[in-house]
């Protein structure tokens, strides 16, 4: 959980950066910005606003972690502050460099010093880089005389940050923690920030854990036990139902408990074991046998977690629990699939 009651704005510089690919260039500002306490405080809820979530990654790279340009330009900073400009034009730089996707647009690029913060419990420094895309229209209503006039201006809107990334001066050997966030691209370009500029990897915390954990058991439940086992959709809408209400319901997860109250056959505990190590093998990942759950992983988690069973497009039943109260049948004389369901009220 990020804290910012008590955070400052030490520093801030603006350059702008365009696209590579249509030679844009960059335009660089020649000094850092000097800002009113009025504009301090409306940057610092423009800059840190979005960052709501507890998912954190870390700077990455295959070979090196000091190859990262992000995390060598973060360590020059935080070991010698007097550098931040030098290193506003390198980050700078260094986003230019990975603009090259047709749809990235010209932007402001802002590198940011902030100080104060509080990232689970330890207070630490961050340095802050963010870049705005897109322009809003705004109407300025003014008096003159005895009547009213109205104009219009293109700027920013402060409530929509379009990329952003916090560097907290923690876990260098790690990579730092890193918070991050891109509200504008929902496609291909997105990558330029995260895979490209950043590098980020995912962090190794309960959140990661719990979210893999959730994804091991859909997909499990979803595309292994059918082919395995001789389970209907309101037997896997069962188990996942099952499984999120493990996890909505312990503050702690240990996997010994939850496959023994969630599959409890032997037969499909092995089969769910075995379908772990392949998940772990293909996507490099480790999910470990205990570990404290994240309230935040299952909150997103659920929103995808939905037990349904869809019906030739028709129909769309939401299974909540008791599978005792569907029944699977088939009709002769249609020659169609049906399902009976049981219940005291409707509402």
């Amino acid at each position: 959980m990020i804290i910012s009651d008590d955070a400052l704005l030490e520093r801030l510089v603006v350059h702008k950066t365009g696209n590579k690919s249509r030679e844009e260039g960059v335009k660089f500002s020649k000094a850092p910005v000097q800002l009113s306490e009025a504009i301090k405080d409306l940057l610092m809820r423009y800059f840190l606003s979005p960052f709501g979530k507890n998912e954190y990654f870390n700077l990455h790279h295959e070979a090196d972690l000091n190859l990262n340009e992000v995390y060598h330009f973060a360590c020059a900073i935080f070991d010698d502050p007097g550098s931040f400009y030098l290193n506003s034009v390198n980050l700078a730089n260094h986003l230019y460099e990975n603009s090259v996707h047709p749809k990235v647009r010209t932007g402001e690029f802002y590198a940011a010093y902030i100080t104060g913060l509080i990232v689970d419990g330890e207070e630490v420094d961050a340095i802050g880089l963010f870049k705005s895309e897109s322009r809003e229209t705004f109407l300025k209503v003014y008096p003159t005389n005895d009547n009213f006039s109205i104009e219009h201006e293109e700027g920013i809107n402060i409530n929509k940050l379009d990329k952003g990334c916090l560097i907290f001066n923690t876990e260098r050997e790690n990579g730092f923690v890193v918070a991050t966030v891109d509200n504008l691209s929902k496609s291909s370009e997105a990558l330029y920030w995260m895979d490209s500029f950043l590098k980020v990897t995912q962090r190794n915390d309960e959140f990661f854990q719990t979210s893999q954990t959730l994804t091991l058991c859909k997909e499990f439940v979803t595309n292994k036990l059918p082919e395995v086992f001789d389970i209907d959709k309101p037997g896997q809408a069962e188990l996942l139902n099952k499984s999120m209400k493990f996890f909505k319901e312990n503050d702690s997860f240990v996997m010994e408990e939850f496959v023994s109250e969630v599959f409890a056959a032997p037969e499909v505990i092995e089969t769910f074991n075995e379908y772990r190590r392949d998940f772990e093998a293909e996507r490099e990942v480790k999910i470990n046998d205990d570990f404290d759950i994240s309230g935040q992983a299952v909150k997103k988690q659920s929103k995808i977690y939905k037990s349904v069973i869809k019906l030739d497009g028709s129909f769309h039943v939401y299974v909540h629990g008791n599978r005792d109260n569907i029944e699977k049948g088939y009709d002769e004389e249609r020659r169609m699939h049906f399902y009976k369901l049981f219940y005291k009220e409707e509402s």
